[in-house]
């Protein structure tokens, strides 16, 4: 049985060339967040706008709940992605890079598509299930304590055969670094064991990016 490839900077740089391409509002966004240090990391990486789109195109998805926006390339990725009736609500309590995103949104002429809700996640998603909202596909992407909560949440907001989509679930490879037992790791260890004991889904890894879990309700 052959390995999975190892994937270094060289051949990340040569699959994103040879691959869809992007937009230019969706580059602009990787060029601001590479002036902001360190918290660039939240940013999705290429090869996930890419998986997120064709996920979208495929199954021709029209309601997204967005869980975690930082300054927007996820959300535009999906939007570009949706039909000109599609929807995303987006979640996200911080207001300054809300602001940012908006601005790309508007630059992109997607911001009819995208509504945004600033507020702690889980008050937002509280608010959604009172008004008995329903989505197709959820990505979160957020505080990882509450990976476990948010995907609980998510699952009272899609119907069967509705998809759940979390990053970061590989973690940088500390998920398997026995030496590693940080909060945060801890939270990610705790969370893929769970979902993959779930018997009310069916969920797959995907090695794309910092890790996403692909999650399907049964």
């Amino acid at each position: 049985m052959s390995s999975n490839i190892s994937i270094n900077n060289e051949i990340e740089n040569y699959i994103n060339s040879h691959s869809l391409k992007l937009n230019k509002i969706q580059k602009e966004i990787i060029l601001y967040n590479e002036s902001l240090g360190k918290i660039k990391k939240m940013q999705i990486a290429i090869s996930q706008c890419h998986f997120l789109h064709l996920i979208i195109k495929i199954t021709k998805i029209k309601k997204i709940l967005e869980i975690g926006t930082f300054t927007g390339l996820s959300t535009l990725s999906m939007s570009l992605a949706l039909p000109n009736d599609g929807r995303i609500t987006a979640l996200d309590k911080n207001n300054e890079t809300n602001k940012i995103a908006l601005n790309f949104f508007k630059k992109a002429k997607q911001d009819d598509k995208i509504q945004t809700l600033i507020a702690p996640a889980l008050e937002s998603l509280n608010f959604l299930k009172e008004k008995k909202e329903k989505f197709e596909l959820v990505f979160i992407d957020a505080d990882k304590e509450n990976y476990k909560n948010y995907y609980e949440a998510s699952l009272d907001l899609i119907d069967q055969n509705g998809l759940i989509i979390t990053d970061n679930v590989l973690w940088h490879g500390d998920v398997i670094d026995e030496k590693k037992n940080d909060k945060l790791t801890l939270s990610i260890r705790e969370f893929n064991s769970y979902i993959n004991s779930d018997k009310r889904t069916e969920s797959l890894i995907i090695p794309l990016g910092d890790g996403l879990n692909v999650c399907r309700k049964l």
